[in-house]
């Protein structure tokens, strides 16, 4: 038997399940197998043409099976199979003398002899730009400014909301309302008011992205969406610049460093982001609160590193984490030959559009998903117009607030089950902030379903705010 290890992105398509037993020798017998015991997972994981989709890894005893035999690649008796979906230098130290202060502040670190004076110079000298001043951005900013980094960036657009605080821990009560980069700054300065910090409170572009990161020695990606990792990831290469990477869901993380001379990149790791709206956010999946911290703090110690220099880093290697069964598992990367940004050929030579890239902006060809507002459903509601409800948040979930007299069908069994609904009536799907919901309505189609589908416009939380206040926004 094989041991097939099911990521939290896709345990939804198991059961819940993290780890299951399916007979075969190779790898793709034993996803196959997977694939007969949940069908749902097959979309998931296989393109229409059966081929393993760009956004999904599947590993071996730590190595990808991209670099061995494919799906070929033979699985010993009682081995494991991983899936990994994508789920988001140093400085000149001339004339960076400490003085007695800051030899006082960074006294533990100078007793390290692999740091000492001259690492602690490097790190005065060093710059680093945070991109996003969220989840992973909060420890980032706050140890690496406590390291002693002389000058550290942050790029933002965002505001602190009340349901930041549950996890990213450089921003408080009071921040509420303010600009992430500027309550951040607030907090950097306040533990050390011996570095810089410069605030960049605008998204990043491709047409600010160089101009932005060409002033740091390295970058720590704390983004929380794709078209942001691949444009930071796409500049750090152009530019040569240490990507230090970082990536949560749920439970789980991811850490390596990208970019490096002779190291892969990201996209030597996932080709091309999945669909919009396949991977859950955190926003709509949830995040246990410390993972952040935990990640974070693996990035900051992965930039220390990389300014210090001598240590080994995360090049070429992913190190994935388990927050809930508190385990660490690290797999080997190769750079891709044929990356098209870092390979022998590269065929993508300067940024581009990467929204229009990771399918964010719609088409004439695409086929529009039809809305409603809260507002305008309480109205259809009031007029006595007959509605049925389709409710697609897991068990969890919807012990968190419940929507009355809704069909309670989840994202999983939709397909399967379409044959329960009225398709005589319209159809309007529940979820959270109404993205999942857009999936489920795909699927359907798909399958053929003929009745007439409504998408409630960003979720149950709209219903909330606009029309029913007694329910909680989560």
């Amino acid at each position: 038997m094989i041991k097939v290890l099911i990521p939290y992105a896709l345990r939804f398509a198991t059961e819940r399940n993290a780890e299951v037993e399916v007979a075969g020798g190779t790898v793709g017998e034993a996803i196959g197998s997977l694939v007969s015991a949940y069908p749902d997972i097959r979309a998931h994981i296989f393109a229409d043409d059966g081929a393993p989709r760009d956004f999904i890894n599947l590993f071996v005893d730590g190595k990808n099976v991209n670099t061995l035999q494919g799906l070929n690649t033979p699985v010993a008796d009682n081995g494991e199979v991983m899936i990994v979906p994508a789920i988001a230098g140093g400085g000149d130290s001339s004339g960076a003398g400490l003085t007695n202060e800051e030899i006082s502040r960074y006294s533990r670190h100078l007793l390290l002899p692999e740091i000492g004076v001259k690492g602690q110079q490097k790190l005065k000298a060093a710059k680093v730009l945070i991109v996003g001043t969220g989840g992973l951005g909060a420890p980032l900013a706050l140890y690496l400014s406590a390291a002693g980094v002389g000058t550290i960036g942050l790029v933002d657009f965002d505001v602190v909301d009340e349901s930041n605080l549950q996890r990213q821990i450089i921003h408080s009560s009071r921040d509420v309302g303010r600009p992430k980069v500027a309550s951040a700054k607030d907090r950097i300065k306040g533990i050390n008011p011996l570095i810089d910090v410069v605030v960049h409170n605008t998204a990043l572009t491709s047409q600010n992205a160089l101009d932005i990161i060409k002033e740091y020695d390295i970058v720590a990606d704390g983004t929380d969406n794709f078209q942001t990792r691949y444009l930071v990831n796409d500049a750090c290469v152009f530019l040569g610049k240490p990507n230090v990477y970082g990536s949560i869901f749920q439970f789980e993380g991811q850490s390596s460093v990208f970019g490096a001379k002779d190291g892969p990149c990201y996209r030597c790791l996932y080709p091309s982001p999945p669909p919009p709206g396949l991977v859950p956010s955190c926003a709509e999946g949830g995040v246990m609160g410390v993972l952040p911290g935990i990640i974070g703090t693996i990035q900051a110690a992965e930039v220390i590193k990389l300014i210090v220099g001598g240590a080994k880093p995360l090049v070429g290697r992913l190190l994935h984490f388990d927050a809930w069964r508190m385990s660490f598992r690290e797999l080997k990367l190769d750079k891709d030959p044929n990356c098209p940004v870092c390979g022998k050929n590269p065929t993508i030579r300067e940024l581009i559009d990467y929204e229009q890239f990771c399918g964010l902006k719609k088409t004439q060809e695409s086929d529009p998903i039809e809305t409603i507002t809260a507002i305008d459903l309480k109205q259809r509601l009031d007029n006595g117009d007959k509605i049925q409800f389709i409710d697609i948040r897991e068990p969890h979930e919807r012990a968190i607030v419940k929507f009355p007299d809704a069909i309670i069908m989840p994202l999983g069994q939709l397909v399967r089950r379409m044959d329960e609904l009225d398709s005589n009536i319209d159809s309007v799907f529940l979820c959270k902030i109404g993205q999942r919901s857009i999936l489920g309505i795909r699927a359907l189609r798909e399958a053929g379903y003929k009745g007439r589908l409504l998408n409630l416009q960003d979720g149950l939380n709209a219903w909330a705010r606009d029309v029913d206040k007694s329910m909680p926004i989560y």
